[in-house]
């Protein structure tokens, strides 16, 4: 008697454009698995620092399959555009490069969460040519770096600093 192992792997798809939700969505209630890895950034909005949570892949999802799955429904999903292939065939993403993305975008969350500045807070810089001076914080650039303004050389220059090189300036008594 022969049993069916269910090897599956994961998959990338293309959404069709500004879907990902909807094929998301879609992809849930036929009850595949899927992943999605997001990222959370600040941005500045109108003078205000925002916290949101953004796609690290813009228009593409990740979906485990078995040989075993249904792979027709996935053509007419809405919201899907296409499963990604190389070499005519479906191109498998490995277990390890999906963990390592859980892992990074786990990582985001726990970094803002941590950290938070405010628009306009005073923060020092603590190593590099430029350290000991304070600049005002304006935004985040991504996950690493932020983006400070100096009053530098009788200007006021915004310098992008990676986020360990600064610190909250420590009160001297």
């Amino acid at each position: 008697m022969l049993t069916s192992t269910r090897i599956s792997s994961w998959y990338l798809l293309q959404c069709k454009p500004r879907q990902d939700e909807r094929a998301q969505i879609n992809l849930l209630r036929q009850n595949y698995t899927i992943f999605c890895p997001k990222i959370v950034s600040r941005r500045v909005v109108n003078g205000r620092s925002l916290q949101t949570v953004e796609p690290l892949f813009p228009g593409y999802l990740f979906i485990q399959l078995s040989r075993d799955d249904k792979w027709a429904p996935l053509r007419s999903t809405r919201g899907v555009s296409r499963i990604v292939d190389f070499n005519h065939g479906p191109a498998i993403v490995p277990d390890d490069v999906v963990e390592h993305l859980r892992t990074r975008c786990l990582k985001s969350s726990e970094i803002h969460t941590a950290q938070q500045f405010r628009p306009g807070e005073t923060l020092q810089i603590t190593r590099g040519p430029l350290s000991t001076l304070e600049g005002i914080f304006l935004t985040m650039l991504g996950d690493e770096r932020v983006m400070i303004l100096l009053h530098f050389l009788n200007r006021e220059q915004p310098v992008r600093i990676p986020l360990t090189d600064i610190q909250r300036p420590q009160l001297s008594l």
